[in-house]
C-alpha cells in the first residue's frame, strides 16, 4: 500500500510473490511479500486506492471509504472466503492509519472478523526495487473448518496479494515507466 526513477522498465520484472499462513487455536497469520520494479509512489496510490480495490482484488465485493480525517480512515469491505465447497461471507469495518508513502495500518473495529490487525509497507531497496510486504493476524467470528480452515484462507489472501502486485505493476505500466 512508494518514489523514485528506475532503470529497467516494470514489465522486465517478475516479481515473486510469497506467502504464509500460520494458525493456533482461532487465530490466523499472515504474511506475504514482493519485491517489484515500480515507482513507489504508484505502489502507495495503488494500496490506498480504497474506494476501488473491488474492482481487482478476488473475493472482494465491496469496499468503500465511509469517513477520511487527514491520515484516518474507516473502510467498509464485504468480501467472501470460497474454497472448494466452502463459502463463507466477510464484511469488516476497518479503522486505518496512513503514515505516507511508506506504511499502512488497519485494524477491524466492526463486522465478522471477531479482531483484525495488519499492515502494508513499502520500502525502496538499494537494488531499486520495492518491497511490499503485508503482514496480518485475524480471528474470525465465525467458525473455519479445522481441515480447509487454512487453506481457504492462504488461497484467498495469496489471491489477493498477488492481484494488488499485478494492479500495481499494471498502473507503474500505463505511466509509460
Amino acid at each position: 500500500m512508494l518514489a523514485g526513477a528506475l532503470c529497467a522498465p516494470a514489465a522486465a520484472s517478475v516479481p515473486q510473490v510469497e506467502i504464509q499462513t500460520n494458525g493456533q487455536g482461532d487465530d490466523i497469520t499472515v504474511t506475504a511479500s514482493a519485491e517489484m520494479l515500480v515507482d513507489p509512489h504508484t505502489a502507495w496510490a495503488v494500496i490506498t486506492d480504497y474506494n476501488h480495490l473491488a474492482e481487482f482484488i478476488p473475493y472482494m465485493l465491496s469496499s468503500r471509504v465511509v469517513q477520511r480525517d487527514a491520515d484516518r480512515v474507516v473502510i467498509e469491505q464485504t468480501g467472501v472466503f470460497s474454497f472448494l465447497f466452502y463459502r463463507q461471507p466477510v464484511q469488516a469495518q476497518l479503522s486505518v492509519v496512513e503514515s505516507p508513502p511508506r506504511r499502512v495500518i488497519a485494524r477491524a473495529v466492526g463486522g465478522n472478523l471477531r479482531e483484525m490487525e495488519g499492515h502494508y509497507t513499502l520500502e525502496k531497496l538499494p537494488t531499486g526495487t520495492v518491497r511490499l510486504s503485508y503482514s496480518a493476524r485475524l480471528v474470525p467470528d465465525f467458525a473455519v473448518p479445522p481441515v480447509i480452515g487454512k487453506v481457504v484462507v492462504r488461497t484467498v489472501l495469496a489471491n489477493q496479494f498477488s492481484a494488488m502486485v499485478k494492479e500495481i505493476e499494471r498502473r507503474d505500466a500505463e505511466k509509460g515507466r
